[in-house]
């Protein structure tokens, strides 16, 4: 393979020039990007090839200046420029020497679309909003009642001082739990999600999580161990933590944004199951409008809200994170009812993705 197809075959466009200042390679990629066919680059000023500016309108070449200045320097970091169409591109550069002090043989110069830049800028302006927005409704709540009980203590009387201190309590709970999802968040899309499985009862984390939610609402949530109780369920690696954060917000996404009753059903997943590993699986159904299939692939994506419910949008992301990592799957189907249905299986073994 000749320097030109090595240089085709990279994900980035790169551009080559000599010690005169002269093109000696320009790939496939960065010739689409520059509006230029490769062969007739070669041999031409690299300031005239690298058609690239700024939001000023000044040229790479003539604001880094790669041939001239600290006879150290061996790079130019990465910068935002624009290509002659006006498209965002990110570009950076290796400047070679024979030795430090040594001038300079060759520039190498590496073109990337800046379209994955612009993805993650707004997923980050997403968070912000979506932050900003969750924080401000429980802030106001608790500063407003806060308020009240300071200037009006010795006027209010004692069921009202509970009212205003169990409604501070609720939005600092919730306050919360919006910091816990967005630390999730955080070790989830860094790969730093740290989890302590062992071998967990399955029966007795579930039925503590159904009777707890239960305790909050007055839907109806019915419990389906099977015929004898759960007793024939294997135990599950998990943390138990991560776990019952998972199955709570399955069952609490079931009666916040469906109808009627939630039903979760638990069954064991035999040893050579042709999709899940042996553990075992929950069902969570509810009797809603259902999750449209088109849908499906963007529930478990950040910020994605069904329904005018309200919530943070990061629940089913950070729940297919949690259960990835165990490895374990989550998949969503129609329920009987026409609802939706959430299913996840937990393996009997340690199957954590590392």
């Amino acid at each position: 393979m000749d320097a030109q197809d090595l240089a085709d075959s990279l994900p980035d466009g790169v551009v080559v020039a000599d010690a005169d200042q002269r093109v000696v390679l320009v790939s496939a990629l960065a010739g689409r990007m520059l509006g230029v066919a490769p062969a007739d680059a070669v041999g031409r000023p690299l300031a005239d090839v690298l058609a690239l500016r700024d939001q000023d309108g000044r040229a790479w070449v003539a604001c880094n200046t790669p041939y001239v200045g600290i006879a150290t320097r061996t790079a130019v970091p990465e910068q935002s420029w624009l290509l002659p169409d006006g498209t965002e591109v990110l570009v950076a550069a290796r400047i070679h020497r024979a030795a430090p002090t040594e001038p300079v043989r060759r520039v190498a110069v590496t073109l990337r679309s800046g379209r994955g830049r612009a993805r993650l800028d707004r997923e980050r302006s997403d968070l912000v909003a979506t932050v900003a927005h969750e924080l401000r409704s429980p802030l106001t709540g608790v500063k407003g009642f806060v308020q009240a009980l300071l200037n009006r203590w010795d006027k209010l009387n004692d069921e009202q001082k509970k009212l205003m201190l169990t409604t501070v309590s609720a939005d600092s709970d919730r306050l919360s739990r919006l910091i816990a999802e967005l630390l999730d968040v955080a070790r989830i899309d860094t790969g730093r999600l740290q989890l302590y499985p062992r071998p967990s009862d399955v029966t007795v984390l579930v039925t503590r999580i159904v009777e707890s939610v239960r305790a909050g609402t007055a839907r109806p949530i019915d419990l389906d161990l099977g015929a004898d109780g759960g007793a024939g369920l294997p135990s599950v690696r998990v943390d138990p933590d991560k776990f019952t954060q998972v199955v709570t917000n399955l069952v609490e996404n079931g009666v916040r944004h469906g109808d009627g009753a939630v039903r979760v059903h638990l069954e064991a997943v035999a040893e050579g199951h042709e999709s899940d590993p042996p553990g075992v699986r929950i069902t969570v159904d509810d009797e809603g409008t259902g999750i449209p299939e088109e849908m499906r692939r963007r529930v478990f994506t950040k910020f994605w809200k069904g329904g005018a419910r309200g919530g943070s949008g990061l629940g089913l992301y950070i729940v297919h994170g949690l259960v990835r990592a165990h490895g374990g799957t989550v998949i969503i189907a129609d329920a009987p009812g026409g609802g939706a249905r959430l299913v996840t299986t937990w393996p009997t073994d340690d199957r954590r993705q590392e």
